[in-house]
């Protein structure tokens, strides 16, 4: 029997849940979540390395709408952030909607409709090697450990559960499954040779390699960008003697983490308000930080400063803060928050191996600069194919092209979501759908706002949308015209660095934002009718 919904959300991390928990609202309840793996989270259940925490406040990083008064640190541990999904799914019983352990293999527009195609999927087996790293629609050979539906081990739940292969026809698809799902392995000679435990960080061999189990081990770190410093740190004071391989330093800035006041807490627990006037506050303490991210001279001089201090304070040795000191301009890259790097690097407990790794000679690795060191096991901490949607391969539009292929000089979309040729489809988290210098998920809830307006619109009064949502070429274009424009003087594209931001296809700027959340979500009200003419208004026909 072929199932037929609304939509289909495919992803169950922060923007696939915000997206149902937005369709609910707007009273749509006729919605299934395709998640490929056998609990929710995304990025937080898929992370689970040492020393995994969030880089944005906890009280911002929430929901809006699902305010928590019980984060245990100003920037919560990981562990904590996939905690608070799960209870998000369990308390707005969301299970009901959620297909876990369940890939998508295709999606194409026929007939006025999304038919996706289905089959049970796995989460991701954590391979030693690069080679075995699976594509973002799972082994269609591999399938979950026990029952698929389980939300956690050993948990029951009421999700839904796939036999087989299928397909389920949907009026919309919502793509919510992220750009941090797929790990980037670079090109390293010999890499394939190295007889030790070897892996992403995002896919952490807790078998090889369990948390508690690390101490006298030589473990090579590759990467210095927001998991390296995170991770090193720990590794250390875990007992590792670590090596950690540096292409290209971080500006970092102190962090200022602690654990939150119990007296806070119960203000927080006893008294909504208080926790939205500090979730306000901390909204606007990111908004102001855009101006130091995106070029403005004086703020960013001012911010430079404030990361040259933090090294000069935390590296007394002018060799190594030499080495540790970037060459590029502030905000080119992501601006990193730690307190611990440093420190970990000044000891001794770190050795800093200031260019990148080159070769690989069995368990001799060979950096670029030409030294050699050995390691027992290597953690590839080189972030994940962001600016090349892994799902994109999968998604057919109606005229018979790919999304990947409609993306071949680089992700586009008219506000950041609605696609031409892709007519009912929303992406989130995809093109331009990212921030510098506040919280992502802001992006997200206010894309799924707008994509569960327009589904619940749809449906309560479909005379006013004659045919289905479809953004023009024209309005695609100049949509992306306006980004271009935004960003030019940016240090993301002038600022002598090569960061994740840019498409390196066509040089464009595809994952960043150019503007404050205020900024972003002005451009999805222009994009959000109250009808037809409004639709066609903005480049939007029906």
């Amino acid at each position: 029997m072929t199932l037929h919904v609304d939509a289909v959300i495919v992803g169950a991390g922060f923007a696939g849940i915000a997206q149902a928990l937005a369709l609910r609202e707007a009273g749509v309840e006729s919605f299934v979540i395709v998640e490929r793996a056998a609990r929710v989270g995304g990025t937080w259940r898929d992370n689970t390395y040492p020393g995994i925490a969030c880089d944005v406040p906890s009280h911002l990083y929430g929901l809006e709408s699902h305010p928590w008064p019980r984060w245990s640190r100003v920037f919560a541990p990981g562990r904590e952030i996939q905690a608070y999904l799960e209870r998000i799914v369990a308390e707005e019983g969301l299970e009901q909607h959620l297909m876990l352990g369940t890939a998508l293999t295709s999606a194409r527009w026929h007939d006025g409709a999304w038919r996706v195609s289905l089959q049970p999927g796995s989460p991701y087996p954590g391979p030693s090697h690069p080679g075995s790293f699976q594509h973002n629609a799972v082994d269609p050979s591999a399938r979950p450990p026990g029952n698929p539906s389980l939300a956690a081990p050993g948990a029951e739940s009421t999700a839904l559960c796939w036999g087989g292969e299928g397909e389920v026809v949907a009026d919309h698809l919502v793509l919510a499954a992220g750009r941090l799902t797929e790990p980037r392995i670079p090109e390293i000679t010999g890499l394939g040779t190295f007889s030790g435990p070897l892996f992403h960080s995002s896919r952490w061999d807790h078998t090889t390699a369990p948390h508690h189990d690390l101490a006298g081990r030589r473990i090579a770190v590759v990467g210095t960008g927001a998991t390296a410093i995170q991770l090193v740190p720990e590794l250390a004071r875990r007992g590792a003697q670590v090596t950690l391989f540096q292409r290209t330093p971080a500006w970092i800035v102190p962090r200022g983490d602690h654990p939150v006041d119990a007296a806070d807490m119960r203000r927080f627990e006893s008294d909504p308000s208080a926790l939205a006037e500090h979730r306000a506050r901390l909204h606007a303490e990111g908004e102001a930080r855009f101006a130091s991210r995106s070029g403005d001279a004086v703020a960013a001089a001012e911010m430079r400063q404030v990361a040259l201090d933090h090294l000069a304070r935390q590296v007394p040795d002018a060799e190594l803060r030499r080495a540790l000191t970037p060459d590029y301009a502030f905000g080119c890259k992501r601006v990193l928050l730690s307190d611990d790097f440093y420190p970990a690097i000044a000891s001794g407990a770190i050795t800093l191996e200031p260019s990148a790794l080159a070769e690989v000679r069995g368990s001799e690795l060979v950096s670029a600069s030409g030294a050699r060191h050995s390691a027992d096991m290597i953690v590839l901490a080189t972030g994940f194919e962001t600016s090349r949607q892994p799902y994109a391969a999968l998604v057919t539009g109606e005229r018979g092209t790919t999304l990947d292929a409609h993306w071949s000089r680089g992700m586009t979309a008219v506000a950041s979501t609605l696609v031409a040729g892709f007519p009912n489809l929303f992406v989130l988290n995809g093109p331009n759908a990212s921030l510098g210098h506040n919280s992502s998920v802001l992006l997200s809830e206010a894309q799924a706002e707008l994509a569960a307006g327009l589904i619940a619109e749809r449906a309560a009064a479909p005379f006013a949308f004659p045919g289905p949502i479809r953004v023009t070429d024209a309005a695609e274009e100049a949509s992306t015209q306006e980004i271009a424009e935004r960003a030019t003087r940016t240090p993301w594209l002038t600022g002598g660095c090569a960061n994740w931001y840019v498409d390196d296809r066509s040089g464009r700027l595809t994952l960043l934002w150019p503007g404050t959340v205020a900024d972003f979500r002005a451009r999805l009200a222009r994009a959000r009718p109250v009808g037809a003419p409004a639709l066609q208004n903005e480049g939007v026909t029906t």
